[in-house]
């Protein structure tokens, strides 16, 4: 057997710290029945076979518990299939960091071990490329010579069938537990599971750009077997139980010769994969932007009323409480649902406001207070209007875009959208998608696009036990857009308590923090009711303070402790400032958090906010404060559905 061996390092010129890559290829190979890749740490092994009908199989194991069974590894070609046998296998192995533009750590470990195995025979149309990182494995398809369509994807994750997930039908409807063999409906990725007590995996897709989304449905007659499903409109509109159409899905070409990353992650306790859901991130390609300065992460307070009056409101406020940015929703230039409305001129929508509304002098109002200013564009306008739309807004002085009801799913728009985020860069423009897109790591090659919804967030009024289903789930796709709200009714009267409010913002993340989504501040339009039913404006409370010093992206990030839709801790640091949020479910419990995670050298102030019903407070918020070390340890009751916030400060 010939081999190359190839030995460098190096350094890529935006975000790589050190780069070692060992490269041995594989002349000739057919003695090889089967590839082993093992990650790095040795936790993950991955060992792929062509099977005696001459399917590719392949199967997980983590940490010598087998997590993925036996699955097969297929697509439904144009072409006809045939024999298949292993040809050769390329291998590298990479041990790398890089540093994010901003991101939940403020450096990402890179280290995988890589086969590529390449096929032979009449059937092998493609080959496949796996990965086993340290922190999960992950594999493509690969297409060297074939192009045409591709009908159906079936790669298979076969599990237990007693195993618990955690699904949801759409991207923004609810998540429930329940098990693998009662899954009847096509489900959303990434998908969390519960293989036993101390077991849990996480299934998902990375790097979608120019294909089809995948979801995941059952395999006919195999009640623990997982197929991935290529979503068409059809999908969109109703989700179809166990049925595909006969339509093409996606489509293989010289620009698109390879699938995105499918794959698998686990730990002993959920929040293992949630700190390592880096691994996105890791199966993208480096950031494409040189210069990024322009590219600001921070804090928004949405201006509903389109009002001069409201605008001037939102800046003051967001100056007076350390906020980056204000954000005006749908209305600005009418009616975002019809097809005549123009997003190159400001109508203000007469359903929505009265106005008046002159965006050129508050844009300007807000630039002479250090305030940037987002606009909501419907993807209606943006489909007809994008390439002059957003030269023309970036030339209003506006710093970025939330793309509104963008079409999900097909190949046509993933492609669209995608190229929407990389035609906004080219304008010095952020962005945050709204409503069923959820990310699969896009983020580290387009850092313009902060954030964006894919999630069940605030505007739906989920209690805590439904944010914490989130929290461990959709999470570990990316950043979410919560779309916080503090003082409206809703806060209390449906999803749990103002200290809760203040956690989340810790334990969701998003670079484009929305804090204040449906609140009003004082001096804004006082004769109508407010977004979202709020009656009354913001109260300068005391625990705003909290907000006022909470930063959006991090240098590290830990998750203490937590169970789906139970409880969550979560500890965030900038700088030498520690920011923890952690939240209940339908039960109250005792938290113990140990400080062991602070420098054991400085001594820092903790300031405690909790849910006190016995508080003076109009918002029942208790503060206090204490000097704490790395030896202490901060135990507090925390009711259902309450939070704990809290600020620790070095001395």
């Amino acid at each position: 057997m010939n081999k190359r061996h190839l030995n460098f390092k190096g350094k890529n010129l935006y975000n790589s710290i050190y780069l070692l890559v060992i490269s041995t290829l594989f002349i000739s190979c057919s003695e090889v029945k089967s590839v082993e890749v093992t990650s790095p740490n040795g936790s993950y092994n991955v060992l792929f076979e062509v099977a005696e009908n001459d399917l590719p199989m392949y199967s997980v194991s983590y940490k010598g518990a087998q997590i993925i069974s036996p699955s097969v590894l297929n697509l439904e070609l144009a072409s006809e299939g045939g024999k298949i046998e292993i040809d050769r296998v390329e291998t590298i192995k990479v041990d790398s960091s890089w540093v994010p533009v901003y991101g939940e750590k403020n450096l990402y470990p890179d280290q995988y071990k890589e086969s590529l195995v390449i096929l032979k025979g009449e059937g092998a149309h493609f080959n496949v490329r796996i990965r086993a990182y340290n922190e999960g494995v992950a594999f493509r398809y690969e297409f060297p010579k074939y192009r045409g369509g591709i009908k159906q994807e079936t790669t298979e994750f076969s599990l237990p069938p007693d195993a618990s997930a955690w699904v949801s039908e759409l991207a923004q409807h609810k998540i429930n537990k329940i098990k693998v063999s009662e899954i009847e409906t096509v489900v959303e990725r990434p998908l969390l599971l519960q293989l036993h007590d101390s077991l849990f995996t996480a299934i998902g897709e990375a790097a979608l750009i120019d294909y089809a989304q995948m979801k995941f449905k059952t395999k006919p007659g195999h009640p623990g077997t997982l197929v991935s499903e290529l979503t068409s409109e059809i999908m969109l509109k109703k989700n179809l139980k166990n049925t595909s159409s006969d339509k093409v899905k996606a489509n293989i070409s010289d620009s698109v010769n390879k699938t995105p990353w499918r794959f698998v992650m686990a730990g002993e306790k959920p929040g293992q994969i949630l700190e390592n859901n880096y691994l996105l991130l890791n199966l993208n390609e480096p950031a494409k932007i040189e210069n990024t300065s322009w590219i600001k992460p921070g804090k928004v307070i949405r201006e509903a009323t389109l009002t001069n009056r409201g605008a001037i409101a939102c800046v003051d406020f967001a100056e007076k409480h350390n906020l980056q940015f204000i954000e005006f929703d749908a209305g600005w230039y009418g009616n975002e649902y019809d097809d005549a409305s123009d997003a190159t001129t400001v109508t203000v929508d007469p359903k929505r406001s009265k106005g008046p509304l002159d965006l050129p002098k508050i844009i300007s109002y807000a630039k002479s207070k250090g305030i940037n200013v987002i606009l909501y564009v419907n993807r209606r306008s943006l489909e007809k209007q994008l390439d002059t739309v957003l030269p023309l807004l970036k030339s209003w002085g506006v710093s970025g875009l939330k793309y509104g009801f963008v079409k999900v799913g097909p190949q046509e728009w993933t492609s669209w959208l995608h190229d929407a985020v990389r035609k906004a860069a080219d304008n010095e423009l952020m962005v945050d998608i709204h409503d069923e897109y959820r990310p699969t790591g896009y983020s580290r090659t387009y850092p313009n696009l902060m954030t964006q919804e894919g999630i069940r967030g605030d505007e739906e009024s989920p209690k805590n036990s439904m944010v914490l289903n989130t929290a461990f789930t959709r999470m570990i796709a990316g950043a979410g857009d919560q779309t916080n709200c503090y003082f409206a009714p809703r806060v209390t009267e449906i999803m749990g308590s103002h200290v809760s409010q203040l956690a989340k913002a810790v334990c969701i993340y998003s670079p484009w923090q929305f804090l204040y989504w449906y609140d009003r501040p004082e001096g804004s339009v006082a004769d109508e009711e407010g977004a979202g039913g709020a009656k009354e404006f913001i109260q300068e409370v005391p625990e705003l303070a909290f907000y006022d010093a909470l930063p959006t992206v991090w240098d590290d990030t830990k998750i203490l402790d937590g169970y789906p839709g139970e409880h969550i801790i979560t500890a965030r640091r900038k700088g030498h400032d520690w920011f923890i949020g952690a939240l209940s479910g339908k039960q109250g419990r005792d938290v113990s958090i140990s400080l062991d995670f602070l420098d054991k050298e400085k001594s820092y102030e903790a300031t405690i906010y909790s849910d006190d019903e016995n508080s003076t407070s109009k918002t029942k918020v208790h503060i206090e404060k204490k000097n704490v070390t790395s030896s202490n340890i901060i135990n507090h009751k925390v009711l259902k559905q309450n939070g704990l916030a809290i600020h620790i400060r070095a001395l």
